[in-house]
């Protein structure tokens, strides 16, 4: 393109005709939703959904008010504000590519220590809903009682400063107390990470914490307010200078475009306390039963992407699809998934736990969307511990071997020793990058130690079926490297196949 048509309100006029944009009038939204967490993913989930409804002329009082509580955040909430919070969504099909301007998100507050700002928006009557996506690893929960981790720092400072907090947490905790002492009334606190009965989760964190300083809030909160488990779905890469250039290969000139799939899914739970905007009017699922599809979707796609993550790293393969052209790693993904997963997956209505492997598998081949082997490895310390290992206690129980999902955890240590095959360098990627760099260096010559020195195992550690297959699968990595193991495993269960 000739000329490059910044991102703003006044601009939207300017946008090629291809393009959709608003068709409401962004200057009569007003707030109903604050979200904390305005990461990519936030903008092509669930502010698309409100946007579409914005579309119809509907939930105009529901517009999202953006929020962080890092100081990293501050960038994102710069380049949204220079751009009036609007954003470009490109969808990437592997044929082609289309775009879209979404204006449901109207202003993004300041990053501040002391979280004035949010928790003054948060007791603001006309906010209803409270959402979060802060990643799985981000809901203080101590790893092996699955507990509020009441000894992190973070958790301390908010205690026993309830009036100043640091975390998104205290903050909800803090405007809440307000919003009792008013009269005002409660708002639903809704979590959009991926984590199994993650209203659950944020239901213990909010109220655990708020025991902490102030027991009686603490029993206001969990018996007035609402915590609905939701499902979300949708490949969404980080951008980078790809992705801008994107946007402006298409004229328009956006610092934080976001690319994504043409895939979304949003299974929620109808529990909200104030209202919700009707967001199955654009697609969401409503159910009593999110279980089943969280289920499905943390035991295939997001257990799928740690499979992946583990040998791509170690191969220097930079993408998901990338990783999926690899023959043995391909073969991995799917035998695993297959023999070893499939089998702990409950079907949902309309799709069966192998048609979706099926399904994730196409859409990890996409190669328009570049989704990094990077990205899919991060905080691995969390995602291991969240889809992974519960796989593995449930194989544990009933007998269905765990060879391939040891195999998979043996490849996350060898990974996490911070460098790859090639002799290239992992750069940290994980909250406990060293601690896991230096047990991993211990687990080259005691396969052990990964297992009993890293309290991510707990009891599994000690299951001899998995650490037995994991010493194996260690051991032969670190001495004729990853493919050799690959084709080990691969080989082994094309053997079994026929016999069968």
């Amino acid at each position: 393109m000739d000329e490059l048509i910044p991102l703003y309100d006044a601009n939207l006029d300017r946008i090629p005709a291809s393009i959709a944009r608003p068709t409401y009038d962004r200057s009569n939204l007003t707030p109903g939703i604050v979200h904390i967490g305005v990461g990519n993913f936030h903008r092509a989930h669930q502010a698309w959904y409100l946007h579409r409804l914005m579309q119809e002329n509907q939930a105009l009082d529901w517009a999202i008010i953006g929020a962080g509580v890092r100081s990293y955040d501050a960038a994102m909430r710069d380049k949204l504000l220079s751009q009036d919070c609007l954003t470009t969504l490109i969808e990437l099909k592997p044929s082609h590519a289309t775009a879209e301007v979404v204006g449901s998100m109207i202003d993004y507050l300041p990053i501040e220590p002391d979280n004035r700002s949010l928790i003054t928006q948060m007791a603001d009557p006309a906010v209803r809903i409270v959402a979060l996506t802060v990643t799985e690893g981000g809901y203080y929960i101590d790893p092996v009682t699955k507990e509020l981790d009441a000894e992190h720092p973070d958790i301390v400072h908010d205690a026993h400063h309830p009036d100043a907090p640091r975390t998104a947490f205290g903050a909800i905790v803090a405007a809440l107390k307000i919003r009792r002492d008013l009269g005002i009334g409660p708002f639903t606190g809704m979590s959009c990470d991926n984590l199994l009965a993650n209203g659950h989760v944020l239901r213990q964190t909010v109220v655990s914490l708020a025991h902490l300083s102030d027991p009686e809030l603490g029993d206001w909160i969990n018996t007035n307010c609402s915590f609905p488990n939701s499902m979300v779905d949708c490949i969404v890469p980080a951008t980078g200078p790809r992705e801008i250039a994107l946007a402006q290969d298409i004229g328009i000139d956006d610092q934080a475009p976001v690319t994504h799939e043409s895939f979304r899914q949003w299974v929620i739970e109808d529990d909200f306390c104030a209202g919700r905007p009707l967001w199955e009017k654009v697609g969401a699922t409503f159910t009593d039963d999110v279980h089943v599809y969280e289920m499905m979707k943390l035991r295939l796609l997001n257990a799928g992407h740690q499979i992946l993550a583990g040998p791509g790293e170690i191969l220097a393969l930079d993408t998901v699809a990338d990783c999926l052209a690899h023959p043995l790693i391909s073969e991995l993904f799917r035998t695993v998934l297959t023999d070893e997963i499939v089998p702990h997956v409950a079907d949902v209505p309309g799709m069966t736990a192998a048609q979706y492997v099926d399904l994730i598998e196409d859409r990890f081949k996409n190669p328009a969307i570049v989704d990094t082997t990077r990205r899919v490895a991060f905080d691995g310390s969390s995602r291991h511990a969240g889809f992974i290992l519960p796989i593995i206690r449930d194989a544990l129980a009933s007998g269905i071997p765990v060879e391939g999902l040891a195999l998979v955890e043996a490849l996350w240590a060898r990974m996490c020793a911070g460098t790859r095959e090639d002799g290239s360098t992992i750069e940290p990627n994980d909250p406990n990058w060293s601690e896991l760099t230096d047990i991993a260096e211990k687990a080259r010559t005691r396969p052990q130690t990964w297992l009993t020195d890293n309290s991510i195992y707990g009891d599994i550690a000690a299951a001899r079926p998995f650490a037995d297959a994991f010493d194996h699968w260690l051991e032969m990595i670190w001495a004729h490297g990853c493919e050799a193991a690959l084709r080990a495993y691969t080989g082994e269960k094309a053997q079994l196949r026929a016999q069968s």
